[in-house]
């Protein structure tokens, strides 16, 4: 699959993982696409932990409610640090999207699904925080997102979108194209 294949086909998926074990140098290649995005004045304020121990998904999963990828064999888990990168910016969170969504290409293109959970684990009820002092994540991170990674169960259904005419225009607002 090129680039441009890649980036057409993924999608968000939340249904069930088959009981497929994803190998080490998947995993590995799915890090290093997250560590390869681009990083505001290169503070690389992102750091990753990959988790495929059953025994260790089974302690997460029983602090995130509802529950999400609890099929999935792995789990991608993404750390954010707050660096001041430039006068008073931080770009952490600009920083740990790029990563995710390499991630998400890398997983696709790998022939494997996931879904970008960020909400869910940073909302009121801070499922982030349970899942790092699982994982013995230092205090000066911040837990931002989980992407289960596994084999998917369905086909991945692409969402209805907004055509093309709706969203992208040259030369100005709504211009004709």
């Amino acid at each position: 699959m090129d680039a441009i294949e890649t980036i057409l086909a993924r999608r968000s998926y939340r249904g069930k993982y088959k009981a497929v074990p994803i190998p080490k140098e998947d995993l590995m290649t799915i890090l290093e696409a997250g560590l390869a995005a681009p990083s505001g004045c290169n503070k690389q304020t992102v750091s990753l932990i990959a988790v495929d121990e059953p025994a260790i998904l089974q302690r997460l999963h029983a602090v995130i409610d509802p529950p999400v990828g609890e099929t999935a064999p792995a789990m991608i888990c993404v750390l954010s640090q707050k660096i001041i990168a430039y006068r008073d910016r931080c770009f952490a969170v600009q920083d740990y999207a790029a990563a995710i969504e390499n991630m998400l290409l890398a997983i696709t293109a790998l022939g494997y699904q996931s879904c970008w959970y960020e909400g869910h684990i940073t909302d009121t009820d801070r499922i982030g925080d349970k899942i790092a002092r699982i994982l013995g994540v230092p205090e000066d991170y911040e837990l931002v997102c989980i992407l289960p990674v596994g084999v998917a169960e369905d086909e991945p259904k692409p969402p209805k979108k907004k055509t093309f005419e709706e969203r992208a225009w040259f030369n100005g607002f709504r211009k004709e194209n």
